[in-house]
């Protein structure tokens, strides 16, 4: 493989990390921006009741995204199996 080759590749993979992690950080950045919205306007400060909402809603968004996320990754490594065979 060339540089250009292997940077193509490292640009592709990069592309795909963000692809399939940004639905996960998404969830949990709006609901931990909720959340400490909501200590703030009530002012209850528990450092708990940050970690079960936030857990449950990346779990609940992991479910609904596993098929983007495993279809995307598929298709990743589909490119790379297809370069790895074209030499």
């Amino acid at each position: 493989m060339t540089g250009p080759e292997v940077l193509d590749v490292a640009r592709d993979s990069i592309f795909t990390l963000v692809v399939v992690a940004s639905p996960l950080m998404l969830v949990g950045l709006a609901v931990g921006v909720a959340i400490s919205l909501f200590q703030a306007l009530t002012q209850i400060q528990e450092m708990t009741l940050v970690f079960v909402p936030k857990i449950l809603a990346i779990f609940i968004a992991m479910l609904v995204a596993l098929p983007f996320m495993a279809d995307a990754l598929q298709g990743h490594m589909a490119r790379l199996a297809q370069r790895i065979v074209a030499g």
